[in-house]
């Protein structure tokens, strides 16, 4: 399909919303008051981190609104998050149009946009993983675990390997069976997979697991892509096992 041929609009707000960002918008509906991402995280058991970007999500699509907290008290105020009071929000949106342009401009610019991109995933996965307590050991079924919450509170649907056991060479992979820009990605692997990958290097960095993200195969069967896992290297699993405290 060419591009001319491709339709480069977004599907209206009419469309269902994931479960974890749908959850959150009925908290903002249900509270008295506006919320701040904490207060969201807390009621949505979600991460902080995670929950900012859900309520980012309903700003942009016009189901919630955004404002600064007044307050008496010194002190910087709070970004707080409310309902919006309707659902309609008219006109189309093309952020599939505004994605496909950036990626070009990724592939066209950037000397290397395979490695910017797993670099730049890697630091959105950090940024949105649950991070484990200084001290805290966590072993190959509780990483996966949160990757796994991780993938699925952005919109993936990951089911768990087989078997997690850090001691396994060959690890069973995660089965991915819906990708949230499967549309992006079908014409702009290069990067958007790429993105993915190093997305789950960062979660699984960040939470000092001892398995690392190998490799990603897109689209081995049309809605299937798999997550190949494999044991952290040595250096790495001697950081998790010793976690610095804090100063």
């Amino acid at each position: 399909m060419s591009m001319s041929e491709q339709v480069l609009t977004d599907p209206t707000p009419s469309q269902p919303l994931r479960e974890s960002r749908t959850r959150v918008l009925e908290i903002l509906r249900a509270a008295r008051g506006p919320l701040g991402v904490r207060d969201v995280a807390a009621r949505a058991d979600l991460h902080p981190n995670t929950a900012r970007f859900h309520l980012d999500g309903l700003v942009e699509a016009r189901l919630a609104t955004r404002a600064t907290e007044e307050r008496d008290q010194p002190g910087r105020p709070r970004v707080v998050y409310r309902a919006a009071a309707t659902d309609v929000a008219d006109g189309l949106r093309s952020y599939r149009l505004l994605s496909e342009m950036l990626t070009g401009l990724v592939i066209s610019a950037v000397p290397h946009p395979e490695q910017a991109a797993i670099t730049a995933g890697e630091a959105w996965g950090r940024y949105l993983a649950d991070r484990p307590a200084p001290l805290e050991r966590i072993d190959a079924a509780e990483a996966v675990r949160r990757l796994l919450k991780v993938l699925k509170d952005i919109g993936f649907d990951p089911a768990p390997p087989a078997d997690t056991d850090a001691d396994d060479a060959s690890p069973e992979p995660i089965r991915i069976r819906h990708c949230p820009f499967r549309e992006i990605a079908e014409h702009h692997r290069q990067v958007v997979c790429s993105l993915h990958l190093g997305l789950m290097r960062g979660v699984l960095a960040e939470v000092r697991a001892p398995l690392s993200a190998e490799r990603l195969d897109p689209f081995v069967e049309p809605s299937l892509c798999l997550a190949h896992l494999a044991p952290a290297p040595p250096a790495a699993q001697a950081t998790a096992a010793t976690p610095s405290t804090p100063e």
